[in-house]
């Protein structure tokens, strides 16, 4: 039997319009939040503070507490919304250009190389 190895983590976000000219767009999976005049400059901002935060976390002065930041989430509320958008997206398939957008963001994943300790 293989064993499919994961290559990409998913990280679940929405943006949301909060003016004519503003999309925010919502990390929950880190609790980032990143704004924009378009849904793809909103994107595009929040997917380099992602990748940003998660280089920090593994290889910079934040690794001591990679562990806590890493399970860092939104509060439920922004959970709570992103199922609804999601809902209500799988429901009405016709309005793709709505004021709420569901996404994932793919990070890559590479192999972590083992420094001889174990923490629990």
């Amino acid at each position: 039997m293989t064993t499919i190895r994961p290559t990409e983590l998913k990280v679940r976000c929405y943006a949301e319009r909060e003016a004519p000219r503003l999309w925010v767009a919502i990390c929950l999976d880190f609790d980032l939040a990143a704004q924009g005049e378009t849904l793809e400059k909103a994107r595009r901002v929040l997917d380099a503070m992602i990748n940003d935060y998660v280089e920090d976390t593994w290889d910079g002065e934040d690794q001591p507490y990679a562990d806590a930041l890493m399970s860092r989430r939104a509060p439920l509320r922004y959970w709570l919304r992103f199922y609804w958008f999601t809902w209500m997206r799988r429901l009405n398939r016709k309005h793709t250009h709505s004021a709420h957008y569901p996404f994932n963001e793919r990070l890559p994943l590479s192999l972590a190389h083992c420094a001889g300790t174990i923490r629990r």
